[in-house]
This record gives C-alpha cells, structure tokens and sequence, in this order.
C-alpha cells in the first residue's frame, strides 16, 4: 500500500514539473510571439535592415545565425563523438576522470569569458578579423561539453552484457565500436545536439567579440575578416534603443524568429531522435 501511494505520489510530482516546464516554454514562445507579432511579415524575413534598424527585415541576421550554428555543429558533432568513445572505450580512469573535471568546468564558465578568451586567441594569437568562422569555431567549444556528456551517459546506459557478448563472438575493439556502440548511442549525441544548437543559437557575448556587427554585412566572402549579421546581435543592439516605439517592435520580431528558428530546428530533429531510438531497440 504505502508503494503504491509512494508511486502516484512520485508520478503526479513528475507530471506536475513536466507540466510547468512546457507551459512556461509555451508562455514565453507565445509572449515574444504576441509582442513581435507586428513586425513579422514575409517582407520582414526577406529583406535586409535599413536605418539602422527601424526599416528593412533581417534576412542576414537569420542567415549569419543558421551559418554560425551550422558551423559549430559540423564542428562540434565529430570531437564529441570521438571524445565520447574514447573515453567510454580507450580512457584510463585517472584520465577519464581528469577528462571530465575539464568537460564540467569548461562547461561551467560563462559565455562572456568565452568571448574573451576567444577574442585573445583569434584576434591576438592568429591575427584574425571579426569572421563566421572563429565565432563558428568558439560556439563549438561552448556546447561541445553538453554534447559530450549527452552521448557518454547514452553509452553508459548501453547494457555491459551487449559489449561482452560482442567480444565473445571475436570482434575487436573498433569493430565493437562500430557496431555497437554507435548505432545505440547515437540517440544521445542528436539529443545533446539539440540542446547545443539552442544554446549556440542563443548566445550574444561570444559572437559579439568574434564574427558579428549590427550592420554592414551580407553573407560571408571570406574566411578570415567576414563578419556576418546575428539575430541575438541584433537584438541585443535594438533593445538599447527601445524607447524607440519601432525599434521596440522589430527587437520583438527579431526574438519572436530566433524562438521559432530554435523550435522548429527541435521539432525537426525530434522525430529522428525517436526513429534511431525506436531502431535501436529492435535490433
């Protein structure tokens, strides 16, 4: 008896925080939603900025961000998967878990650091300029931690039974890892890659120090001295001008895209997430 009040009470607790969380995501999708409702239109996505800010869309805003996004997945995904195997497969303990003292902290520091740090090594160190590529490249070391961490505990969670029935038929270390420990843990790198694309999607002060200005740009031409629009940018430079009736508007507007960019990015990887977990568990 006291088990099963124990049970519902624990079900209704977890129904109750998953609840909240979503209506609060949902109550703060469709405040940014209501207030920059003003602004969108399919002009405001199709054309550049002009007057500072007051006129025009942020077609390049959207397009730096999905360029600096893209970057750092393409570049993150890859290290995150190796660091994952290795130190599930390959790491010592002492080096495993000096590994992920480092991943824990890194993760910890603040995005303004970051963009500090990056700022001195891009700028200072390689005699960079503003570009997409070193904001693109600092954003993947931001979320690379959380995607790391994502596929680890997927892997961990692998049943130890499954990889010792694979070295008993005689496979090797990589092959175990190429068959085994991919296919089931792949789900937690998509997962980890979604919270890195949130994140990455979201951040201001990086870019700021490393590849994006409020205007002057288009797409990138270079790799080196190419700085590109983004929409946390410029959100963050029009709500300095909010008194501005019509810069308040267009700030909106730009949050209310980067919202809906952000979740339908989500909503798209969800259902591959499901199918290679689905997959996964018939094989």
């Amino acid at each position: 008896m006291k088990r099963r009040l124990f049970n519902s009470a624990f079900t209704a607790i977890t129904a109750t925080a998953a609840i909240v969380a979503v209506s609060i995501f949902v109550a703060i999708l469709a405040i940014v939603v209501y207030r920059g409702f003003g602004a969108l239109s399919w002009r405001f996505l199709v054309e550049e900025t002009r007057a500072a800010g007051a006129e025009g869309g942020i077609v390049y805003q959207i397009a730096g961000t999905l360029i600096l996004v893209l970057t750092a997945t393409i570049v993150a995904v890859p290290l995150a998967a190796g660091a994952g195997i290795w130190l599930v497969m390959y790491a010592r303990d002492s080096a495993r878990r000096a590994f992920e003292a480092v991943l824990h902290g890194v993760n910890g520091i603040p995005s303004i650091v970051f963009g500090l740090i990056g700022f001195a090594f891009f700028f200072k160190i390689l005699d960079m300029k503003k570009s997409w590529l070193s904001g693109g490249l600092l954003l993947a070391m931001m979320i690379l931690p959380t995607l790391v961490v994502s596929f680890v505990e997927k892997l961990r969670a692998i049943p130890q039974n499954t990889i010792h029935a694979a070295f008993g038929l005689g496979l090797r270390r990589g092959d175990v890892v190429r068959s085994v420990l991919v296919p089931q843990g792949i789900s937690g790198l998509v997962t980890g890659t979604l919270l890195g694309i949130g994140r990455a999607a979201g951040e201001t002060a990086p870019i700021m120090f490393t590849a994006a200005i409020f205007s002057g740009a288009t797409l990138p031409h270079a790799v080196s001295d190419s700085p590109v629009l983004a929409l946390p940018y410029h959100v963050f430079v029009l709500a300095q001008d909010s008194f501005n009736p019509e810069m308040g508007v267009r700030m909106w507007g730009a949050a209310a895209v980067l919202v809906i960019v952000v979740s339908i990015v989500s909503a798209l990887a969800i259902p591959l997430r499901l199918k290679i977990t689905e997959e996964t568990r018939h094989e």
